[in-house]
């Protein structure tokens, strides 16, 4: 399964880099906060992946659920007239870079002492 991922990810760069698609400046806010709830999502299905409780309905609705209120904070803003896209921009930075120190010290948990439950490895949290 998780070479089906690694092709979808090098079709889509692959894609992304030779179609001549270029992005108003205006809808830039809302491509780097739907990038970044996108990263959120998949950098937590990976840490629920190697903590053992991945659930692909979880994974869904909180990748849609995470762009949609980000995207409704940034529309919000926009109208306003204030900077609300950088509450979620601030969440979501937060989040990913939380979910990828959990991952890296899971990894090297698994590197080190094998494949062991999370209770018996305290010192690696």
């Amino acid at each position: 399964m998780m070479w089906v991922a690694a092709l979808a990810l090098a079709a889509g760069l692959v894609l992304g880099f030779n179609l001549p698609l270029r992005i108003p400046i205006s809808y830039a806010r809302y491509l780097s906060i739907a990038v970044l709830a996108a990263l959120d999502s998949v950098f937590g299905g990976l840490r629920a992946s190697l903590e053992g409780n991945f659930d692909s309905a979880v994974f869904v609705t909180g990748l849609i659920a995470n762009s949609g209120l980000a995207a409704a904070l940034t529309f919000i803003g926009d109208t306003l007239g204030v900077e609300l896209y950088y509450a979620a921009l601030f969440a979501f930075g937060y989040r990913v870079f939380l979910n990828l120190g959990v991952i890296r010290r899971d990894l090297l948990r698994i590197y080190y002492q094998g494949r062991q439950p999370r209770e018996m490895s305290s010192q690696w949290r």
